[in-house]
């Protein structure tokens, strides 16, 4: 008994790392029809013959520790760079996603508790749980949303529409039962359960097909032409600059020599998130004699730079992008509300400080979170554009980024150097095509050692500066699209779905030969 356990253990954790392969960059789409239905099949046949709930949920466990040991090992790097964190290295590559595979033991075990007598029933269940405790995990406590096994279809634009109606979460939760679905090849008490794969792979085909009509909806409409340009800025400076104190003038300069202003050339400039480290908002103004040879008052800068502020003898540090004209005086700014555990702030510093643990992107103190996310405004004599701000990170929540939809482009700065030639920055980056699914908007990325990209409101990438290249993309007309139905009621109808399959299951279970 001891051996077959340690087998199935072993096996549970090659299928959980090869349904990794599915993710950004490889998407290798199809073996997910192979891990998730193998995976189910090994939970019915266990129930069969035992009721042990702790089994249950460690082979659940094991299933996501494979999956995400293989899919998140590039945080890792992160540490790479600082010879304090290094002894940290072997702790992270397991305790993150043995910590995230927890999500994936509770589904089993709440599984085995709920599990119906019924085929149709149970599988139906077993996708329920699966999808409403990855929603879980993506929203409890700061929220842990990473590589949901939907974004393996990120290849997909015509079959990604479908979340512009029902949201990421709605269609991850249709994708594992999609993916589960071959199971009943195998597990059928009858022929006609078969149907169940054929019906699942022909919703899929309608989700094609309405992606196709919206794609070519919108390749006919009549694009806009704006009476500026949004130019995003690509740039390649090393990460060292936040231990080897880099010279910030080296900096600017290179990162004004990639943007090329132009003369009377109304362009509004996106810079990467924390492209100057050792510098603050209120101190670019320092270096005012790099830009006024070079900026005229045709020009914006949005630029990623920390935030300083002194608040009851407490100074507090911010990640912002910040807003400036050609004279370097602030417009606006935005302070980052969803920080990354121990990137930019230390959960329970006063205690794990004295232990010598700090942040990792910087050398003092965690940053403190803004206060919330407002639209932020360019104003110009004439004309007037409504940006959404997300800072790296903040792009993952899947309808959680907005309340209003009063704006015109969703902008994401990022720092992707921290992750080197991993796969991390092409799965950061597979979050702006959601995002801009989702909202039905524009999303300009713009990252130093990462992907910088124009995404347009269907999901098509229309410009992109590769990984680790230096450059610009200019958007300069767009094409407007009706508001979405998940910008409208966001993971509500994630509330909807989750209805439709509990009645599903009570009325499959009802039925005596289902």
């Amino acid at each position: 008994m001891k051996k077959k356990i340690y087998i199935e253990s072993f096996i549970l954790i090659l299928i959980g790392f090869f349904s990794s392969l599915s993710l950004p960059p490889f998407n290798y789409i199809l073996i997910n029809f192979l891990t998730f239905s193998f995976f189910y099949i090994l939970l019915i046949k266990i129930f069969e013959v035992s009721k042990n709930k702790k089994l249950f949920f460690l082979y659940g466990w094991l299933f996501g520790l494979g999956y995400f040991t293989s899919n998140l090992y590039w945080i890792s790097i992160s540490l790479t760079f600082d010879e304090s964190f290094k002894f940290l290295i072997p702790l992270t590559i397991i305790l993150i996603p043995a910590f995230l595979a927890i999500f994936y033991g509770l589904s089993s075990f709440l599984f085995l508790i709920l599990k119906p007598k019924k085929n149709l029933s149970s599988f139906l269940l077993f996708s329920l749980i699966f999808g409403t405790i990855e929603f879980i995990r993506g929203n409890i406590l700061t929220g842990f949303p990473w590589n949901l096994i939907a974004y393996s279809f990120s290849n997909y634009i015509e079959i990604l529409s479908i979340t512009s109606i029902i949201g990421t979460y709605s269609f991850n939760l249709f994708c594992i039962s999609l993916f589960a679905s071959t199971s009943f090849l195998i597990l059928r008490d009858n022929k006609k359960e078969i149907i169940v794969c054929i019906l699942f792979l022909i919703i899929t085909l309608s989700f094609y097909f309405f992606g196709s009509q919206r794609l070519e909806k919108f390749n006919n409409i009549e694009a806009n032409k704006l009476n500026y340009k949004l130019r995003v800025i690509s740039s390649n400076v090393s990460i060292d600059r936040f231990y080897n104190n880099t010279d910030s003038i080296s900096v600017i300069s290179d990162l004004i020599k990639i943007s090329s202003p132009q003369n009377n050339v109304k362009t509004i400039f996106i810079w990467p998130e924390g492209i100057l480290p050792d510098t603050s908002k209120d101190q670019l103004k320092e270096f005012k004699f790099l830009f006024e040879d070079e900026f005229d008052e045709n020009h914006i800068l949005l630029i990623g730079i920390n935030d300083i502020k002194k608040e009851d003898q407490i100074i507090k540090y911010f990640n912002s992008l910040t807003i400036y004209n050609h004279n370097l005086e602030i417009l606006n700014s935005y302070n980052k509300v969803n920080l990354v555990p121990f990137g930019e702030f230390l959960p329970f510093e006063k205690i794990l400080s004295l232990i010598g643990l700090k942040t990792i992107t910087n050398n003092y103190q965690s940053y403190s979170r803004g206060e919330k996310r407002n639209i932020i405004e360019v104003d110009k004599i004439d004309f007037s554009v409504r940006l959404l701000p997300l800072i790296c990170y903040e792009i993952i929540y899947s309808g959680n980024i907005f309340n209003s939809r009063d704006f015109d482009f969703i902008v994401n700065i990022s720092e992707d150097g921290w992750f080197g030639e991993s796969i991390g920055p092409h799965q950061h980056f597979v979050h702006s095509i959601y995002r801009a699914i989702e909202s039905g908007k524009y999303v300009l990325r713009s990252a130093n050692n990462g992907i910088a990209a124009v995404v347009n409101p269907l999901g098509v990438v229309e410009k992109q500066v590769d990984l680790n290249q230096s450059g610009f993309i200019d958007l300069s007309e767009t094409k407007k699209i009706e508001p979405t139905i998940f910008s409208k009621y966001g993971n509500k109808i994630f509330t909807i779905v989750i209805l439709l399959y509990i009645s599903l299951i009570f009325s499959f279970n009802r039925i005596k030969n289902e």
